[in-house]
């Protein structure tokens, strides 16, 4: 599996105007290759056969353009090949339903990274106090850099690295990016799961995750930050558009934004770690983000709570972990009784779940999250042995037969010793 672990750069002034002069150079490069790679016909070949033939046009591009012999060559080859990425994510973003255009020139705001790629690059860990390194960059503006890293966490041998990308934050920051190749942990065999080392997640707004061991885990609180962020946008709205004081004002709202995603960030990834490395499936609701978000009702709480990015955070980690993340349909889990089925309608303001059929009382959550777990076994097929003995829950009628044919309807099938049920479930006379 890959994934890419993200460091702080600290370069120097001179590194710093290095760096600005080989991202602007790639961003031309960029422009360039697209208006050529628009003059190919597309019946002239597949996307990676066009993109290839405006690649293969680098060596000679550098004879009346001096500036590109200053650049590593993986630099220049990469940039290009960035049109094929974009275009395949537009694809990607047009499959799903999105009204999607083509693919224009960037501006100098727009085009904030570039990347080596296999080679032209060497981390150094042991330059410097504990926790820094130097990260080597050849042919950066033409020579060859050696720009401080802090290395907040381990990182493998230099062989593992297949890419490394530099990119700068709108507040400036600049940071870099390890694109890292590692085997892919084994996931534990279906059979062998536990139903004690599996979780329901059911995800909400008043708390961020309740899950089905009985934990409620509560939203970050970020009042402090949005209030700052309105006062930051309200003095950058007073700003002359692209003054100095524009430019100052606009890093300090940027760099409330980065502080609240980071925070975001930080709270998910953490979270994720812990269910991944603590269990052998995770279960968790698919919710359609896009239709709550298109809703009138508290859009904002919604898209701040971020759920489509904590799930994919912790599919991440589910990989990472060898832990199964199975997504499971949403719909009914607060209304359905986690001990016997039985649906009962109940308002957003009530809290808590009290079923009229057996009388189970449980947080509205909670039983939410017993629901989901419920639902994340049957759909990866944990099953149990079958001798173990089974109880049915809201029995409705029986056939009237003898003692021996006796079919007794019910809801729901639970099976003994589930955490679902709370309680004995009454038999039918």
């Amino acid at each position: 599996m890959k994934y890419s672990p993200r460091f702080r750069l600290f370069p120097t002034t001179e590194q710093r105007e290095a760096m600005d002069w080989t991202r602007n150079t790639v961003r031309q490069l960029y422009n360039h290759a697209l208006n050529d790679f628009n003059q190919i016909p597309k019946d002239a070949g597949t996307l990676r056969q066009r993109v290839w033939m405006v690649r293969d046009t680098l060596p000679a591009l550098k004879d009346w353009w001096p500036d590109l012999k200053q650049v590593y060559s993986t630099v220049l080859q990469k940039s290009v090949e960035r049109i094929r990425d974009n275009i395949q994510n537009l694809g990607k973003l047009k499959a799903k339903g999105y009204d999607v255009g083509s693919l224009n020139w960037k501006k100098p705001r727009e085009f904030r990274s570039f990347t080596y790629r296999q080679s032209g690059f060497e981390l150094d860990k042991k330059s410097g106090p504990n926790g820094r390194g130097l990260l080597v960059l050849k042919k950066l503006n033409g020579e060859t850099r050696e720009i401080p890293i802090r290395l907040h966490r381990d990182l493998p041998d230099h062989d593992s690295i297949k890419e490394v990308t530099l990119k700068k934050e709108p507040t400036g920051a600049w940071y870099v990016s390890f694109c890292i190749e590692t085997e892919t942990p084994e996931k534990p065999a279906i059979e062998d799961i536990e139903l004690e080392n599996t979780v329901g997640l059911d995800l909400g707004v008043l708390n961020f995750i309740h899950d089905s061991d009985g934990r409620s885990i509560g939203r970050l609180d970020l009042s402090a930050d949005r209030d700052r962020l309105e006062r930051e946008q309200h003095s950058l709205s007073r700003k002359d558009y692209e003054s100095k004081n524009w430019q100052k004002q606009r890093r300090r709202v940027a760099e409330v934004h980065a502080r609240m995603s980071n925070k975001k960030r930080d709270y998910k990834h953490k979270l994720a770690y812990f269910y991944t490395t603590q269990h052998d499936a995770v279960f968790v609701e698919e919710l359609n983000v896009k239709g709550m978000l298109e809703s009138s009702q508290n859009a904002r709480n919604k898209a701040e709570v971020g759920w489509r990015d904590f799930i994919t955070i912790l599919e991440h980690h589910g990989e990472k972990n060898g832990c199964h993340i199975v997504g499971v349909d949403p719909r009914g889990t607060t209304k359905e009784c986690a001990s016997c089925g039985v649906e009962t309608r109940k308002p957003l303001w009530v809290r808590e779940h009290s079923c009229p059929s057996c009388g189970f009382e449980l947080d509205r959550d909670w039983n939410a999250a017993l629901n989901v777990l419920s639902r994340g076994l049957r759909k990866l097929g944990v099953v149990h042995s079958e001798e173990t003995p089974v109880e049915t829950a809201t029995a409705v009628s029986t056939d009237g037969g003898d003692s021996s044919s006796i079919v007794v309807d019910a809801s729901r099938v639970t099976e003994t010793g589930s955490p679902a049920l709370k309680e004995a479930t009454p038999v039918a006379e």
